[in-house]
């Protein structure tokens, strides 16, 4: 039986935050100082006890923070936490930036809801703390099925109940949609599938293979590979499956489609002009065009950032996986960390990869992307792999 998001509503809850009187006068607090976001920010964490020191930790680790002494430390970030968890971020001279309570919900969703309020007084970026993740965990049998999860691997609720091969998870926006590849009436089909009902519906039945759905920012239409006319081709159609449209006429075929934050363009992989490499093409069709990758020679599983400006994908050299990032109209190459299929963070910032491991077993890690600092998924699922970022 298909589980709904009703099921997993601890990932839900939400909080209230009441403001604290700063125990300091006007807060003179610099944050000018933190806008070079190739440095960690140095904080230290003190009072916290449990599971909110633990999760505390965790979130700002990942969002850029180096949780150091208080010796060391730019930032103090110190309170105490019970059934009301109570925060405060100063500087060494006792400036306060923040100050705040929070109740309403488990001691992990306080943690996570403070971690939010701390990132975004330090950046004034969203913090992504209480954001979600969908993914495919593989059997032993190479039957597998999609589960949602915390990003940070906490909550892990399988979505499917198919006991088949499945791929390629896509996630909607306002979190309610997937649309992923199962073979649950033996063959590669896309469906869609409403978290908030359970429901699923057929997007593409077509004869040959019906994969790699990505749903465009709006939720109206899915972009996907269908073979139906002899080789993959880009397609697209509502998220009923209805108004299908072809938009490529590739001599090799295609793979890997994302969607620009606009909904305006889609950026897939093609190998007709040789080594696989990014193209783009207006959700309405036109004249392919080439997303230059200036220092690699082949770029597939590509991601495009939410903010519009860069593209991950990824590429292999010496017999490794790479994980990229290259402006999204194209442009020089970085480099970040060995692994593959990342996807995007609502904030731009955060990429979650795999890492292939011992016996082929793929596991899930976050990836601070202006340090390159990297955390591993505390998952114990076995084999994970193709996540998806909810945005």
């Amino acid at each position: 039986m298909n589980l709904n998001r009703r099921q997993f509503a601890a990932a839900l809850v939400t909080t209230a935050a009441t403001s604290l009187p700063a125990p300091a006068q006007e807060p003179k607090f610099d944050v000018n100082v933190y806008r070079d976001t190739s440095k960690a920010i140095p904080v230290s964490l003190s009072g916290f006890t449990g599971e909110v020191a633990t999760t505390l930790r965790f979130d700002l680790e990942v969002a850029g923070c180096a949780v150091v002494t208080p010796e060391q430390a730019q930032v103090l970030i110190h309170g105490t936490n019970g059934a009301r968890l109570e925060g405060f971020v100063s500087d060494r001279a006792k400036n306060y930036l923040l100050s705040k309570a929070y109740t309403g919900a488990n001691q992990r969703q306080l943690a996570h809801a403070f971690a939010d309020d701390v990132i975004f007084a330090l950046t004034q970026t969203r913090g992504i703390a209480r954001t979600q993740v969908a993914f495919k965990v593989k059997a032993p049998n190479n039957t597998g099925e999609v589960y949602v999860a915390d990003y940070d691997g906490h909550g892990a609720q399988a979505i499917t109940a198919d006991r088949t091969i499945v791929a390629a998870p896509s996630w909607g926006p306002a979190s309610k949609w997937l649309a992923y590849t199962s073979y649950k009436l033996n063959n590669a089909d896309i469906f869609s599938h409403n978290l908030d009902t359970g429901e699923r519906h057929i997007v593409a039945r077509y004869g040959g293979s019906n994969i790699g759905p990505s749903i465009a920012p709006g939720g109206r239409l899915v972009a996907m590979v269908l073979s139906k006319g002899g080789k993959p081709d880009l397609y697209v159609a509502d998220i009923q499956g209805r108004g299908l449209q072809q938009l490529t006429h590739a001599r090799e075929g295609v793979s890997s489609p994302c969607w620009s934050p606009d909904g305006q363009t889609i950026c897939y992989v093609s190998s007709d002009d040789g080594p696989a490499q990014l193209y783009r093409i207006g959700s309405n069709g036109g004249t392919p065009q080439r997303i230059r990758t200036t220092g690699v020679f082949n770029a597939t599983e590509p991601d495009w950032s939410p903010d519009g400006k860069w593209i991950n994908f990824t590429t292999q050299r010496g017999g490794n996986f790479e994980v990229c990032i290259a402006p999204a109209a194209g442009g020089d190459v970085q480099s970040l960390a060995t692994g593959q299929d990342a996807t995007w963070a609502p904030n731009s910032r955060t990429l979650m990869f795999c890492k292939r491991g011992r016996g082929g077993v793929f596991s899930l890690s976050l990836l601070d992307v202006p340090t390159k600092r990297v955390k591993d998924v505390p998952l114990n699922l076995g084999n994970c792999s193709q996540p998806t970022w909810a945005r």
